[in-house]
């Protein structure tokens, strides 16, 4: 398999989750400036969307959207528990997870890294991620991960996404049940293994 990515993009989701699984793949580097792959190539050609992740199987079949792909990996990795199994309640949860972090935390920073975008419209979006941060934080009393004690695909989407706030100004410094789980999972081997990879660790 081939996972084509951005380094600290929303790709690093799909990329923690496939070390995780321990499946074997290429990890496939592109430029979002120039939507070209390190050869020079057209990556509109791989994703006419023009956007990572992109999991490409042993066969040429392409699959994209990361929330998607990384339930690919988990229901194809069961043994790994990334997420529990399709019809169970514990699954709605961990979709319930990651549709929240689509729509409300992953597209809520898109204003942030669009250079004409007007001040006023970034700062109502730093308020509102402080209002959906502000939620996540509540929910985390008393638990370990996102849906309780066990690490999932859920878990290393909001963390990937999290990690954007340093680079636009999004102050979490006042959630520390999100910011002591950013943790955790920032220590995870696989987390790190797919950090180095992409070069956020030295």
């Amino acid at each position: 398999m081939k996972l084509y990515f951005s380094p600290g993009a929303c790709s690093l989701s799909p990329h923690i989750a496939l070390r995780e699984a321990g499946m074997a793949f290429e990890p496939v580097r592109i430029s979002t400036r120039t939507h070209t792959l390190a050869d020079g190539s057209d990556f509109y050609a791989i994703n006419p969307k023009g956007y990572v992740p992109v999991l490409e199987l042993d066969d040429g079949t392409r699959i994209t959207e990361g929330a998607v792909i990384v339930g690919y990996i988990a229901d194809h990795a069961p043994e790994s528990g990334l997420a529990p199994a399709h019809g169970t309640m514990a699954r709605v949860r961990v979709d319930e997870w990651m549709t929240f972090i689509t729509s409300e935390l992953h597209k809520g920073f898109s204003p942030l890294f669009n250079a004409a975008m007007p001040d006023e419209a970034k700062a109502l979006a730093r308020a509102r991620l402080g209002e959906r941060f502000a939620w996540v934080e509540s929910q985390l009393e008393g638990k370990t991960h996102l849906t309780g004690e066990h690490f999932t695909i859920a878990d290393a989407y909001l963390f990937t996404v999290a990690r954007w706030g340093r680079l636009v100004a999004v102050d979490l410094s006042g959630f520390p049940r999100l910011l002591g789980l950013l943790e955790r999972i920032g220590a995870r081997p696989a987390v790190q293994d797919a950090m180095r990879a992409e070069g956020l660790l030295k």
